[in-house]
This record gives structure tokens, C-alpha cells and sequence, in this order.
């Protein structure tokens, strides 16, 4: 006879957790296949497929195949299949590029794919997403490799006082959409990394098959491993720091086996270049050095100059304090464990000091990935500028314009975030590929007004009904019952203008700004001719109660009986809600300090389906804000010291532009019903930003920019049993040994005139010192632009540069053994002009 529990929750508990998957008939074995290809998440063929099964359970399950697998047309299922397999094996961009990388390792922290593998936080695991989906789609050959964590990040949900709290539901690997990595006798892949105190921490490693990418995922939580060691992959940026140098040494040195390993077993061609997106994974340059000392019997600098030479390094931060540091002696505890191989631990050490200025103490992963990285990049234009002043002190004596920091702006992936309607507009045949195109953008001047603002209202009404779905689900979290929440099915307006907002919740993103003059705000809220109504998502770190601090703030203002139909929090943000609520909002809010917003995507993806950006000149916005023909709204910086007074300026700023331009815009109605000018905005905002912010174009940009050149260096070095790589370094540190010696003795010109005409030339002549080196060993430089009274390069915001160089040519050596340089300065510009001359 059965035993039936007499409460909801059985006391007894599991021992272990998995799951059991259905044994698919052979007419339906194909399911399978495109179950565990992560293309499903983005090809909207495979997605129709899945919701065609069950629609119902299709939205039960949230989107998740693995949990739907069951009865399907065995004849639509070889169609899709068939389109599967010829994605696969067709030759896409990539392989008509000449001499690319045969493949490209790609670290990072987190990867935001689909929200069926929570394995992502915010801004950085998404673009790492787009990044290997958009690689798939392009052909481009790269490994992705990660981390496993058993938690993910964190399911969001709100107390009845409006406090987040957070649930780290267990992720069971053999229920998610990943396969285990084995050898050929079937035994599973492990990885050794070894720790302090004779202690050794092994993982599997798990592959998410993304289209045409692999995603390695190590997983430390296995019955080999001590419990301190399992739990090294419990939470993404959980922990303490040690906790988290433990999870970035698995991800870097661990990360290196894998690939290795990995292309071992399958054949995969091993990593050209390595590409470590920002410097949670910079350990992988320290196991590739370790590797080529230990086993292709380099020296230290030998190796650091060939592992630099393939390496990419990625800045996501425009501020040290979301930089990951160490103490120093925790780095040298672990890397004088056996880890570091035959390398000195003080060389390694060296690989994150921090300059003179900085705190001696410390390990710095970010100036880690800057050393071993000979290519590196921010990810705006303005962040690149930002990086190059935040990072200046690693090349003293020059420029701050000269630091080799350029930058590569974001982009965002169309198949994923871009929705079906807003593609049927420019393409018949729903073919993503087709936007990379210039001319399809044009066919938006023979899209009528009409339809333009049919698709608007089509993706809001959409919104406003998930809306209501997730604020009754939120509010049964919190407590209420349904008889209190008869309002909910009435609120928010698919007519009114929808403005958007969600994002992580650090202080500097600023989530309430918007609350600054509660009045005001509910009076554009409630206003009855034009009101407006805001839809706010977003997570603030477990840690950080001050974040936290603020979603209650936001929550209760929310909960207002009065405001309660026309604002709303909504929790547990993820790429689901997304998916939604970005081509649903009319407006894209974006309000952070300036310029501690790197670049950020979410804007972009509001843009590719016609929503309009009303943000802070920050990040990308920067770059791509239309002054002379608005696809949007900048939001105006105030340069003020006083942060309460910057906060009130900006937020009467805000107000506003929405109550004078963007609520009267989207209300000025003709006769038809339709706002023209609004539509034009939003004509233009697709056409001048739809080509930008395609993940395709930063994908090339990467791989023509950074990836080829990385690997053409790298082959270079490695040819000939490293012979270039061992001549350079040995170049190098006889070159830095006479460096002291270098000397500008003598520099002189002639001038035709005291007043010299615009367009003519300067003679200038210098004699220089070079000690032991030669001519051929630097390059002589004459520096000149304009200068101010104290003589000092004035700097030119429009170029970011403060004086530009025109190399010399060396003209002989004189009898005292000095080398003479000759060149000319163009004299391109009027008024205060200066001159000097510098060896490189």
C-alpha cells in the first residue's frame, strides 16, 4: 500500500538529484539532436517546432525542450533537422577569409545562451552569448570555455516588504541541454588542478554545442573532489575571494587543459589565439607559459613573448573597482603548490603588480591580462578612451592617445533578440542573415507609417500582457491572494507609451533616479491625456544590500494604490523576460554616471525592433546618438561636484524629455491615429542603428582586427621550435638593458621665417645616443602640435590625441660614435605650435 505524505513538504530528503530523459522512437531521434544543439534558442523553425508539440506545456515549462520532449510530426521534425544539419556543414563568412585561425579559444566568467542554462549574470555572460552565437552564424572556429555552476547566479523574488531575496535552485547537469565530454574507452574527461597543502581538485567537463560552437563547461562538484572542492562551482561571483581565485584558476589553468584535452579527443584543431574576456580567465596565459617552459623547454620571457603574441584581452570596466584583485601572498600560497610548474613564482607575481602608485599588496587580473595580452580592447569608443586613461601607469612616458588599448563597440545578436515582426519587415523570407546587408535596411523608406506603428503596438500589447502574468505570479510570491489582485488584469495600457529599464543594480546605473521627484514622476504616470508607464527589471548582487536597498525603494513606490496600473518591478529579470519586454517598450531607458557605463547592450536590442533610446551619453549611446537627426534622446550629463545636486540636475533633465518631447511626440496623433513624427524617429532609429549594433559586425571586427593579426604573430613565433619567439626576447632584454643609456643629445631646425605659413614644413635635425644599440633598433620620432603658455601639448578631444609624430630617417653617425636624425614637421594648423623629439 502507498505511503502518503500528511503535509505539503515530505521531511524526508533526496539523497541525489537527476534526471531521467524520455527514450525517443526512431522516427523522433532527431529530436534529440536539436534538443542538445543550443541553436534551438535563436532559429525560430526549431522553436515553432517545440511550442507546436504542447503549446500550453511549452509556456509550463518555460521555454525548455529538454523538458518537453514527446510527440511531434516525424515529418516536421526532418525538416527542421535537415535545416540543422545543412546550418552545420555549410561554409558561412569565415571560410572565405584567407589564412583566418583554424580556432579560437574564448574564456569568460559567465554565458548568457538561453535562460534554460543559467549560467550568466548580466551584461558580460549575455555578450559572451551573442558572441559564440554569433561565431556559429558566421563559421567562425572558436571553443567557448567556462564554468559549471551548480546554482547559476540566483532566482529573484520580492518579500511582501519588497526586499529582494534570492533561491539557488540546484541545476541538475544531466537535465540541461550539455553531455558530458569522455574519452574513447567512455571514461569521463577529468581535469587535475593542483592546491595548496598536497590538496587536488579535479572536474569534468561538460559541452553546450552552440550551432557550430562548443561551450566547455568545468564542473568541479564530483564525487572525486573533497566538499571544500566540490563547492568551488557552487555560485557564480559567490564566495569569498579566496572562493573566487579558486573558481579563476579552474577557469584559466583548468580551462587550458580542457581545450587541450578536448582537442585531443575530437580532433578539433588546438587555439591560434586566446581570447580572455575580461580578467576573470587570465590564468590560462600563466598554464600556456607553464606549458611552454616545462615542455618546450623555453625560458620564462621566451614563452611570455610567444604567449603574448596569440593572446586578446577584453576590458569590460571602465573603473578599478570592479576590477578582480587578490592579495598578493594568497597568489603566491597558490602558485607555490605545484600549479605554476617549473615557473618562479615571483615572475608570475609580477604579472599583476600594480604600478608605483598603486597598492603593492595586491594582485590586479585585470593589468594581468593587459601583460599577457598583446591585443587588447575596450568595448565602446568611449571606454576605450576611458581604459587608456585608467590604465596609462602600464606604458609610462607615453600619451595617454598612445596607450595600445584600442576599442571594438558591442553588438547584439538579431536571431536572438531582434523579434519575428520587426524581421518581416525586412526580410520576406524571415532570414536574419539578410541584415547584414546595408541595402535591406532601405527597404524601410517603402515601409509605411501605418505598418510601422502596427508592429509597435503589436510587440507593447504583447508586453502588457506578460506584464500582467508575471506581476499576479510576483504578487502570490509576496503573499496576496486573488482577491486582491483584481486590479492587475486592467493594468498598463497597450495604447500607452511604454518606457523600459532593466539592468544589474549597482548604485552607478542608478535604477531610482526616476524617483528623485516622486511628484512628478506620478504625475507623468497619471497624467490623462498623455500618461506613462514604466516597466523596471533587474538584480542586485546578493552582497550588496545597498542594491537591494534600492529595488525596495523602487518596489514600494510601485506598490502605490495610485501608481500600481502604470509602474511595475518586475523580478527574476533573465533572457526570457527579455525576449519580451525589450521589443515591447516604446523607450529605453538608460541613466548611469558618466562614463562608468562601458558600453551595455540592452539599448541596442531595444533599437533593433524600433524601440527608442532616451539614455545618458554613455557607452555605446555615445558613439551612436544622431545629433542632427534624432533616433533618439541624450539624456544631458551634469558637471557638477556635489552627487545630490548631479543626481537632481539629471533627473529634472529626465522629467523633461519625457513630458515635453517623448510623451508629446508619441500623443501627437493625426488624424488617422498615427504619430508621424514618432514613426519617422523610428524609421530612422532602425536604419542609422540596426546596422551598428549587429553582433555580426563586432564578430568580424574581432576576428579581422584582433583574432587574424593574433594568429599571424603567433605563427611567427612558434615556427621553427619557437626560434622568432626566443630571438625577440633575447632583443628585448638587451634592449631594455641599454635603454638607460638612450639620450636626445642635440636637436635643432631652421626656420625661413619667425612666422612660418600654414601648410609649409619645419626642417628638424637630432643627435642621438643610442649606447650599445643601433639605428635599426629604435625608431626616432619628432612630436608637435599646438601647446599652451607652459608649453604643453594641448589635447584635441575630436582626435583623443594631444600631438601627433612623424618618424626620422637616420642620416649617419658622427665621429664621436652619435647617430643623426633628419625629418620635417608639417605645420598644419594656426596659432601656439610646438615641437620635440623622442626615441622609441
Amino acid at each position: 500500500m502507498p505511503v502518503t505524505c500528511p503535509s505539503k513538504v515530505c521531511q524526508v530528503k533526496a539523497l541525489r538529484r537527476f534526471t531521467v530523459r524520455v527514450a525517443l522512437p526512431a522516427p523522433l531521434a532527431g529530436l534529440d539532436e536539436l534538443v542538445n544543439n543550443l541553436r534551438w534558442s535563436w532559429h525560430d523553425g526549431s522553436i515553432d517546432l517545440f511550442e507546436s508539440i504542447d503549446p500550453g506545456l511549452w509556456q509550463q515549462v518555460a521555454g525548455d525542450p529538454v523538458r518537453l520532449l514527446g510527440e511531434v510530426s516525424s515529418a516536421r521534425l526532418g525538416a527542421v533537422v535537415a535545416d540543422l544539419h545543412a546550418y552545420l556543414a555549410s561554409d558561412r563568412w569565415y571560410q572565405s577569409l584567407p589564412d583566418a585561425p583554424a580556432s579560437i579559444g574564448y574564456f569568460s566568467p559567465e554565458f548568457g545562451i538561453t535562460e534554460t542554462l543559467p549560467q550568466y549574470s548580466g551584461g558580460l555572460g549575455i555578450l559572451a552569448g551573442d558572441h559564440l552565437k554569433t561565431a556559429s552564424d558566421l563559421g567562425v572556429p572558436i571553443i567557448g570555455v567556462g564554468l559549471f555552476y551548480e546554482h547559476g547566479y540566483f532566482a529573484q523574488s520580492l518579500s511582501a516588504d519588497g526586499w529582494q531575496q534570492e533561491r539557488y535552485p540546484p541545476l541538475d547537469p544531466q537535465g540541461l541541454p550539455i553531455s558530458l565530454i569522455r574519452h574513447e574507452d567512455g571514461a569521463p574527461l577529468v581535469i587535475d588542478i593542483q592546491f595548496p597543502g598536497d590538496r587536488s581538485m579535479r572536474a569534468h567537463v561538460w559541452k553546450a554545442q552552440v550551432g557550430r560552437v562548443p561551450l566547455l563547461l568545468l564542473d568541479s562538484n564530483i564525487e572525486e573532489n573533497a566538499p571544500s572542492e566540490r563547492e568551488v562551482c557552487d555560485r557564480l561571483y559567490g564566495g569569498g575571494s579566496e572562493h573566487r581565485l579558486q573558481q579563476e584558476i579552474l577557469l584559466g589553468v583548468g580551462g587550458v587543459r580542457a581545450v587541450r584535452a578536448y582537442c585531443a579527443i575530437t580532433g578539433t584543431p588546438y587555439p591560434e589565439v586566446f581570447h580572455t574576456n575580461e580578467g576573470h580567465a587570465g590564468f590560462l596565459g600563466v598554464e600556456r607559459i607553464r606549458e611552454l617552459v616545462d615542455e618546450q623547454k623555453l625560458s620564462f620571457d621566451e614563452a611570455l613573448t610567444a604567449t603574448r603574441a596569440g593572446t586578446v584581452f577584453t576590458t569590460h570596466t571602465p573603473v578599478p573597482a570592479g576590477i578582480d584583485r587578490f592579495p598578493r601572498e594568497l597568489i603566491r600560497q597558490y602558485f607555490s603548490s605545484g600549479l605554476q610548474g617549473s615557473l618562479p613564482v615571483e615572475r608570475i607575481l609580477g604579472l599583476g603588480a600594480e604600478p608605483v602608485d598603486g597598492d603593492p599588496h595586491v594582485f590586479n587580473m585585470a593589468l594581468m591580462g593587459l601583460r599577457l595580452g598583446q591585443r587588447a580592447n575596450g568595448v565602446s569608443l568611449l571606454h576605450g578612451i576611458v581604459s587608456r586613461e585608467m590604465f596609462a601607469g602600464l606604458w609610462p612616458g607615453f600619451d595617454t592617445h598612445e596607450v595600445p588599448i584600442q576599442s571594438i563597440t558591442n553588438g547584439v545578436h538579431a536571431p536572438t533578440w531582434m523579434s519575428r515582426e520587426t524581421l518581416a519587415l525586412l526580410s520576406s523570407d524571415g532570414d536574419y542573415d539578410a541584415l547584414d546587408d546595408a541595402s535591406v535596411w532601405e527597404t524601410l523608406d517603402h515601409t509605411s507609417d501605418d505598418d510601422l506603428w502596427a508592429l509597435r503596438r503589436s510587440l507593447r500589447l504583447h508586453l502588457v500582457h506578460e506584464v500582467r502574468r508575471r506581476t499576479r505570479a510576483s504578487w502570490h510570491q509576496r503573499g496576496a491572494a486573488d482577491a486582491e489582485l483584481s486590479w492587475v488584469d486592467s493594468m498598463f495600457d497597450p495604447d500607452a507609451l511604454t518606457i523600459g529599464f532593466a539592468r544589474r543594480v549597482p548604485s552607478y546605473k542608478r535604477l531610482t533616479l526616476m524617483l528623485r521627484d516622486p511628484a512628478r514622476l506620478t504625475a507623468l504616470l497619471t497624467d490623462p491625456l498623455k500618461p506613462v508607464q514604466i516597466v523596471i527589471a533587474g538584480k542586485a548582487h546578493p552582497a550588496d544590500d545597498g542594491g537591494k536597498a534600492l529595488v525596495q525603494e523602487i518596489v514600494k513606490f510601485a506598490d502605490g494604490a495610485g501608481v500600481r496600473h502604470r509602474i511595475v518591478f518586475l523580478p527574476d529579470y533573465d533572457i526570457g523576460m527579455a525576449r519580451v519586454m525589450l521589443p515591447g517598450c516604446d523607450v529605453w531607458l538608460n541613466n548611469p554616471l558618466r562614463p562608468l557605463e562601458a558600453s551595455g547592450t540592452s539599448g541596442m536590442k531595444s533599437a533593433l525592433n524600433g524601440g527608442l533610446n532616451l539614455s545618458i551619453m554613455d557607452g555605446w549611446w555615445d558613439e551612436m546618438f544622431d545629433r542632427s537627426s534624432p533616433n533618439g534622446w541624450a539624456i544631458p550629463s551634469s558637471e557638477v561636484a556635489d552627487p545630490d545636486r548631479r543626481d537632481d540636475l539629471e533627473a529634472h533633465s529626465l522629467y523633461h524629455l519625457i513630458e515635453s518631447e517623448v510623451a508629446h511626440h508619441f500623443y501627437d496623433r493625426d488624424g488617422d491615429g498615427v504619430p508621424r513624427y514618432w514613426i519617422q524617429m523610428v524609421r530612422h532609429a532602425l536604419r542609422s542603428l540596426g546596422p551598428q549594433v549587429l553582433a555580426s559586425r563586432m564578430v568580424k571586427q574581432y576576428v579581422n582586427e584582433l583574432y587574424a593579426p593574433a594568429a599571424r604573430s603567433s605563427r611567427v613565433l612558434a615556427a621553427s621550435a619557437y626560434a622568432s619567439a626566443k630571438s625577440l626576447a633575447s632583443w628585448l632584454a638587451a634592449t631594455e638593458a641599454q635603454w638607460p643609456s638612450v639620450k636626445v643629445t642635440h636637436v635643432e631646425t631652421s626656420l625661413a621665417t619667425d612666422s612660418p605659413d600654414l601648410g609649409s614644413s619645419l626642417p628638424i635635425r637630432a643627435v642621438v645616443d643610442l649606447g650599445d644599440l643601433s639605428p635599426e633598433d629604435v625608431i626616432v620620432q619628432a612630436v608637435f602640435g599646438r601647446v599652451n603658455d607652459a608649453d604643453d601639448f594641448v589635447y584635441d578631444a575630436l582626435k583623443d590625441i594631444c600631438a601627433a609624430a612623424s618618424e626620422m630617417v637616420f642620416a649617419g653617425k658622427s665621429d664621436d660614435g652619435l647617430f643623426r636624425f633628419e625629418g620635417e614637421v608639417p605645420l598644419g594648423r594656426t596659432g601656439p605650435f610646438g615641437y620635440t623629439v623622442r626615441v622609441l
